[in-house]
């Protein structure tokens, strides 16, 4: 044995160790730079050189920023701020512009003052896209001379040229008198499965830019014109975005679909030697809170010191105003953070000299500092606007002590219920067939629709693995529902003791008893309402399970297809359907042009199980379609049309729906919080306007409308 072991430790050698040079670690392990190579990587490569031209932005440098996705799926960035500078650079004897891109951590952000603010911590972006692009193209307009230069594969193609920009050019960028800086770059569809941009993710990304930098114009221009931008100039592929209220406006927009009860809206701007700090907030209709912080630019979704700092400065401030003015009475320690955020929305955004970011995705800033900057600014703010706009501060007051009703209501429901032992982890709910399964890594649960559903679900499940919790109606719309009233609804409070994690100030994923939850509904219009209704119940309260990957949805079989004594296939689109009815026919007439006898047809009448209870499809989807389904019916092709999981048996919704061999699901994300916020509002909050608005622009979309 020592002797192998002697032998393994001569064999590995300096020979062994790999050294990776230039940009060759980027492409060995991309997922270290850009985070992953699906489309948040993908569209990461963007956001790299876009921030380099906010960069120039916010040192005041450009006011016009413009991104164009080619109809060869390459991207384009332009600038008119200073330019990449293109002399030799001392240290690598190359351009400037050509170690830009080539160089690891290299770029204007390490104190070298090139930047007094940016939203670059590590250096790495424009040495990235170019690392993992087919080739790059780089142009700098300085003091009218163009220079480029081009890349393949992370390497310049030759030395960097330069000739005088020409005259009565028709291009814009090229025509104007200022300086800038153009990228154009191709992703290598070699690292990323799919290098197809999405057009609306841009939008949203611009806009939200756009936001944060006021007095700049962004402009996007779309020559693919393949994205659904139904909401946004839906015949012309220019989109442009200018705020010069800046974040007031961010403010306006996130509460499109609710009204503002606190005008005006409160918004500071405030310089302190290095630092600056915006912040604009308003008070809406609403119960849920909607805070967005930003540093540099770059949005922190967990927060950090600048967000502290701000909720400080909010609860004491709204506290000390309301003691002042007798409007609290009989509160035990005052408002709590929880009570004065209900129903707000808010942007923090600041600007510091050198950020200090956790990880290079830049989710949360570290700035000891930054708490009390944003603390005294805020402050100070809060004091002046609360004494200039009594009325707002009276509604933000009172809107608070709702809100602390209602939470001492919850506590005090919820306090009942556990003293009933309902929301003991030992009195689980009686419709729930648990499994016996302690992992719960490995444990689901199924959420579905019904007692008919639920029987059928529990004689096809897995035991082991699998929970059935069935249902019963439609479950109580919790988007304007506080904690006290979702408590009194069965179904939610079945569906919070399932799930073991709790709810309100005793969350605590820890405790989760199924790492898969899913949802299971009927594929018709009450279904896809239940559906809603849970998904609303879980973005709202249970966020974190979304982020985590727990929540999943069920995807059904909407038909199933039988000829002669073949087994059933189930198809889950109508388009699948239509396959593998012209698949059939196909195998039918072949044999028959060999002289093959077909087997014995079984009748239509003899077809058992989900076919007894299912719709014949019936002709009528089209001139095709009609075609289709009277050569399916020629054929003796039984087609079944499930409205219902009740309709399918035990062994059929096992082997279509739960068996994790050969089941579909979609698992629920959050790729746009604010997106999806919007979303659920319109479908499930009061304004029916909305609602009607965003039926009527989509009603053409739908394809397999159930009345």
């Amino acid at each position: 044995m020592a002797d192998e072991q002697l032998k393994q430790s001569a064999d590995y050698g300096a020979e062994q160790i790999t050294v990776l040079e230039g940009l060759d670690p980027v492409r060995k392990r991309p997922g270290m730079y850009i985070g992953g190579t699906g489309p948040e990587g993908l569209h990461h490569l963007v956001w790299e050189i876009l921030d380099n031209a906010i960069d120039e932005a916010m040192a005041n440098y450009a006011d016009h920023i413009r991104i164009q996705l080619g109809a060869d799926g390459t991207v384009l960035v332009e600038d008119n701020g200073r330019g990449i500078p293109v002399a030799p650079h001392p240290k690598t004897g190359v351009s400037s512009l050509e170690t830009v891109f080539t160089v690891l951590h290299a770029g204007g952000k390490f104190g070298g003052g090139g930047y007094k603010v940016s939203g670059g911590l590590h250096g790495v972006g424009a040495s990235v896209v170019n690392a993992l692009s087919v080739w790059l193209v780089a142009e700098v307009k300085r003091e009218g001379t163009l220079h480029t230069l081009r890349f393949d594969y992370g390497k310049a193609d030759g030395p960097i040229s330069a000739a005088p920009i020409p005259k009565n050019t028709k291009d814009k960028w090229l025509s104007t008198t200022r300086n800038g800086s153009r990228i154009q770059f191709m992703p290598d569809a070699s690292i990323f499965p799919s290098i197809e941009f999405s057009s609306k993710t841009i939008l949203e990304h611009l806009r939200n830019s756009a936001y944060l930098t006021k007095g700049v114009t962004f402009t996007f221009t779309d020559l693919t014109r393949e994205d659904e931008l139904l909401e946004i100039q839906p015949d012309r592929a220019d989109y442009t975005f200018y705020f010069d209220s800046g974040i007031s406006a961010y403010v306006r927009h996130l509460n499109r679909t609710h009204e503002i009860i606190t005008q005006p809206i409160f918004a500071i701007d405030k310089q302190t030697e290095d630092y600056r700090v915006e912040v604009a907030l308003a008070y809406s209709d609403d119960f849920n809170e909607r805070v967005h912080s930003f540093a540099n630019n770059v949005t922190t979704p967990e927060g950090g010191t600048h967000l502290t700092g701000f909720r400080m400065a909010l609860t004491k401030q709204i506290n000390a105003y309301a003691k002042a003015n007798n409007l609290i009475k009989d509160v035990d320690g005052g408002l709590s953070g929880d009570d004065v955020r209900e129903g707000l929305t808010a942007i923090i955004s600041v600007k510091l000299p050198e950020p200090q970011f956790e990880g290079q995705t830049k989710s949360k800033l570290g700035n000891p500092e930054m708490r009390s900057v944003v603390d005294s600014a805020v402050s100070e703010g809060l004091d002046q606007y609360f004494n200039e706009n009594p009325q707002a501060a009276k509604k933000i007051i009172e809107k608070s002590l709702l809100a602390l009703r209602a939470r001492v209501a919850a506590r005090a429901a919820r306090e009942t219920i556990i003293r009933k032992g309902a929301l003991d982890s030992m009195a689980l709910p009686g419709k729930l067939s648990d499994c016996s399964e302690k992992d719960p890594a490995k444990s689901e649960l199924f959420i579905v629709e019904g007692d008919s559903a639920g029987g059928s679900a529990k004689g096809g499940r897995d035991p082991r693995t699998q929970a059935i919790l069935p249902l019963r109606g439609k479950i109580l719309n919790v988007e304007r529902a506080r904690l006290d009233r979702m408590l009194s609804s069965e179904g939610i409070k079945n569906l919070i003791v399932a799930a073991g994690v709790g709810i309100g100030d005793q969350l605590d994923y820890g405790k989760l008893r199924y790492h898969r939850i899913v949802i299971m509904t009927d594929a018709d219009v009450d279904g896809a309402h239940i559906r809603t209704l849970l998904l609303t119940l879980f973005y709202r309260h249970f966020p974190d399970l979304i982020k985590m990957g727990h929540l999943y949805i069920a995807q059904p079989p909407l038909y199933s297809i039988t000829k002669g004594k073949d087994k059933k296939i189930w198809a889950f689109t109508e388009e699948e359907r239509n396959k593998i009815i012209q698949e059939i026919i196909d195998a039918k007439l072949a044999k028959a042009k060999r002289g093959e006898v077909e087997e014995e047809e079984v009748e239509e009448a003899s077809i058992d199980g989900a076919e007894a209870a299912a719709n014949v499809v019936p002709a009528g989807g089209g001139a095709q379609d009609d075609g289709l389904m009277a050569q399916a019916k020629k054929h003796n092709i039984i087609i079944g049309r499930f409205k219902g999981l009740g309709e399918m048996n035990d062994i059929e919704l096992w082997d279509t729906t739960m068996n994790p061999e050969t089941r579909v699901l979609k698992q629920v994300t959050i790729d746009n919080a604010e997106r999806a916020d919007e979303i659920f509002t319109i479908l499930m909050g009061e304004e029916v306007s909305s609602r009607k608005r965003f039926i009527q622009t989509r009603s053409k979309t739908v394809t397999d409308l159930d009345v």
